[in-house]
């Protein structure tokens, strides 16, 4: 299968700037306007819609930090730097957050360890460990406001409480016994950098709400919660998780990933940027967002519908939330 896919894709495995750059800036664009409306709109019902806008497109804009982690550093001059200084920054999430970290993720001998920070075996799990996992990303947007306003400026004079953000407070991974190692070289500098840039407007934020009140910071909050609720949705969708820590084959990792393929139009919503062809990504991780759908329809077509690949395809996001939350009740 993994033969098969790289070389049915060599032909469309290179990033395209004419579908990177318009994706990203105009779905930024569009979800800083539709904040915009959120906070200035007088009629309720106006702004809770532009702020369902503003969540959507934030969300899109925020996932290119997936494919940031995949793409070759010289395969788009100027993209990490534009999305770090247009998203990333902005919405206290740079690039280094999750840049270094999400790799170890995809090493095979990792995947689904107590070494993977993006694993947990949620599926064997109590079943009050899923409703947690959302509450968690409504609590993320103080959280990074606190780390970056509070203690990263604290962390520049005090050592441990440093050492105690980057290793527990500096990726975005859902493993809690993840520790990061300390920077080195080129991560080192963009991390100075990114750090600076995303405290320097923590702190701004918080100092706005001297002359305009606490209602925009509130409002923006409120939406970035609602895309970090979704990111928790994607993420129960995105693997079956039901491994017990042992180390996983490559056929095995792949089964435990997900696609939601066409023809359901709802997953580029819930799961943009090529995310609802998540198994698929897990074969051929240096492929492009845009090129996952053509790679999977000739995966389809070439290994056939009974195929290991057909494995990991499912109809939707209620399916797949209700078959993690079935496996969850007999840990009650």
């Amino acid at each position: 299968m993994l033969r098969a896919a790289t070389a049915l894709t060599r032909d469309i495995a290179e990033a395209r700037p004419g579908i990177y750059w318009p994706d990203m800036l105009l779905s930024a664009a569009l979800g800083y306007a539709a904040l915009a409306g959120a906070i200035m709109l007088t009629n309720l019902w106006l702004a809770a819609a532009s702020g369902v806008i503003a969540a959507l497109a934030l969300y899109r804009a925020l996932l290119f930090i997936h494919e940031l982690t995949h793409i070759h550093r010289d395969a788009l001059p100027g993209f990490r730097l534009v999305w770090n200084l247009a998203v990333g920054i902005p919405l206290l999430t740079p690039s280094f957050m999750y840049e270094g970290v999400h790799t170890l993720h995809h090493a095979r001998t990792r995947y689904g360890t107590a070494e993977d920070p993006e694993y947990l075996p949620l599926g064997l799990m109590k079943p009050w460990t899923l409703p947690l996992f959302l509450l968690i990303a409504v609590l993320l947007p103080p959280a990074l406001l606190l780390r970056c306003a509070v203690l990263v400026p604290l962390g520049a004079v005090v050592r441990p409480v440093r050492r105690l953000v980057w290793e527990r407070f500096s990726s975005l991974s859902t493993n809690p016994a993840f520790r990061r190692r300390p920077p080195e070289g080129d991560m080192a500098r963009m991390v100075f950098w990114q750090e600076l840039g995303a405290s320097l407007w923590a702190i701004l934020l918080l100092a706005s709400t001297w002359w305009i009140g606490w209602r925009p910071l509130g409002i923006a909050m409120a939406v970035i919660a609602a895309t970090a609720v979704l990111n928790q949705l994607r993420t129960l969708a995105a693997h079956l998780w039901t491994n017990d820590g042992e180390p996983m084959t490559v056929t095995a990792q792949y089964l435990d990933s997900v696609n939601v393929p066409p023809p359901g139009p709802l997953p580029e919503l819930w799961a943009p940027v090529g995310l609802r062809y998540h198994a698929t990504h897990h074969l051929l991780p240096s492929l492009p967002y845009h090129a996952l759908g053509e790679a999977h329809r000739r995966l389809t077509a070439e290994l056939g519908a009974g195929s290991t690949y057909h494995g990991a395809n499912y109809p939707g996001l209620a399916a797949l939330l209700a078959r993690l939350a079935r496996s969850t009740m007999g840990k009650g």
